[in-house]
């Protein structure tokens, strides 16, 4: 006969079975209300990994530890490891083959001082060719002479790579007057202090019909400067076929964005190439490119960004394209008070990659179109506050499409990924290509096609299949140089 004692063994035995599985099934309805949560939210799990950081920073060190341990678990989940590694040569961005030369008075330039001058003396029509040699300047060129539609001045290099430009000063080329044009230029900033080294060009007031094709640069913390002045905006500009980016992350409070138009309106950013644009002071947030401060009518098209290629890891949030940035104070404002940061808007074709937040932001940004784009390993794209409306379509997007704070958001045909998902490591859209953090965007199976007209345009070629594939191209082959094949 057993003990007395044993005989109530089963029903505590049920008692704690019962109770085990009410906190497991408690657990996995938190779980469930927290994936339903997030993912309505569009919080993707690199976003709540440094807010969880900063919430337990300054408490007990368990408390610490947890909150360090959950921001890189979270990051992994989200990001993987990711291993620095090389671009394939692209047709995006600066290319070996020079521009032809325009018509024009050709005048040769051979030093520095010499190619102050004959800027500062410039005449429409010019054709300001500097031989090849290294260019080294401790103060800026003021471009201040105006060219004409019929008769641009132009200051370039007969050879990409042959000419070397470097700026030991706030600003290189500071152009004030119209019709200007730069190619096939190699600039470089070269300041110990990072705060010293700002724009490369910085293009403002009544410089309106600027260009820059063809140029590498490198190290500054805006690369193209663009912002009205004394009344007058530098509208109708081009930066296309450009290499920007930075060997090292810029030490400065100073906004990092490689290109910063406010206040300018009819740009095109076309086939540019923009990366590693790491901001390592104050708030730690940089832009690839942005157009904000009451402008209309900006186009970025079959542009590639990423984020972060050689310099990863870092802190701080890197956002990849975006119309209305962080927002613009009312004096630099067209309107002289921002009622929407930019107006009709349109990012199409383009290839955004490898960044800790979102792809595409757009804040008080009205009646934009985002159109084929394609997004990888990036939050998603952000529709926020009441001023901001938007057509997405087309668009594949390795994250989410969210509104908040008002953003209205008309969304068409477009594929994205599940945030709950990235929670458990899986990313769906990420798995299309061959190895989209190698920079491998060759489709692992035949492409999923979109419904409806499209934009037409594609990243790299001159036609774009109907119906279309999701996203910026139909065949990463064609991204390719031909010698890269």
């Amino acid at each position: 006969m057993s003990p007395p004692g044993r005989r109530k063994r089963p029903s505590r035995l049920r008692s704690a079975a019962w109770l085990l599985g009410l906190l497991v099934l408690a657990g996995m309805a938190a779980l469930a209300a927290a994936a339903c949560f997030l993912q309505a939210r569009g919080i993707a799990p690199r976003a709540l990994a440094p807010y969880l950081a900063k919430r337990s920073s300054g408490h007990n060190p368990a408390i610490v530890a947890t909150g360090a341990w959950l921001q890189q678990t979270l990051t992994r989940l989200d990001r993987g490891t990711p291993e620095p590694a090389p671009l394939p040569a692209l047709v995006a961005g600066a290319q070996p083959k020079a521009l032809a030369a325009g018509t024009g008075t050709r005048r040769l330039v051979a030093s520095a001082d010499e190619l102050r001058r004959t800027i500062s003396t410039a005449q429409p029509g010019d054709l300001i060719t500097l031989l090849p040699g290294v260019y080294r300047f401790d103060n800026g060129i003021a471009a201040s002479r105006a060219g004409s539609d019929a008769a641009p001045i132009t200051v370039r290099a007969e050879q990409p790579g042959t000419v070397r430009i470097e700026f030991a000063t706030l600003e290189g080329f500071a152009v004030s007057a119209p019709w200007w044009r730069f190619e096939n230029l190699t600039i470089r900033g070269v300041c110990a202090d990072h705060d010293r080294c700002e724009h490369a060009f910085h293009v403002s007031g009544g410089a309106h019909h600027f260009a820059a094709l063809n140029n590498t640069i490198t190290d500054f913390n805006a690369h193209f400067k663009i912002n009205g002045n004394g009344g007058a905006f530098p509208d109708h500009g081009l930066i296309e076929s450009n290499t920007l980016t930075n060997g090292a992350p810029r030490r400065t409070s100073h906004p990092v964005t490689p290109i910063d138009l406010v206040a300018a309106s009819d740009w095109i950013v076309r086939g540019n190439l923009i990366t590693d644009f790491i901001k390592d002071g104050a708030d730690g947030v940089s832009y690839g490119a942005f157009a904000k401060g009451a402008g209309a009518r900006t186009l970025f098209e079959r542009n590639v960004v990423v984020c972060e290629q050689w310099l990863q890891g870092l802190p701080g949030q890197r956002v990849g394209l975006s119309f209305g940035g962080g927002a613009t104070g009312k004096p630099y404002c067209r309107d002289g008070r921002c009622i929407t940061e930019q107006d009709g808007g349109t990012m199409r074709a383009n290839l955004v990659a490898a960044c800790s937040d979102v792809g595409i932001y757009l804040n008080s940004a009205a009646a934009s179109t985002i159109a084929d784009n394609t997004l990888v390993d990036t939050a998603g794209v952000l529709v926020r506050f009441p001023a901001s409306s938007a057509t997405l379509d087309g668009n594949l997007v390795d994250g989410a499409i969210v509104s908040r704070d008002g953003g209205l958001l008309h969304e068409g045909d477009n594929l994205t990924a599940s945030i709950a998902a990235a929670y458990a490591g899986y990313h769906g859209v990420r798995n299309l290509f061959g190895e989209a953090q190698a920079f491998d965007f060759g489709w692992r199976q035949a492409p999923q096609r979109a419904v409806g007209a499209g934009s037409g345009v594609d990243l790299c070629a001159p036609v774009r299949s109907k119906p279309a594939a999701y996203g910026a191209f139909e065949d990463f082959r064609a991204c390719l140089r031909r010698q890269a094949l």
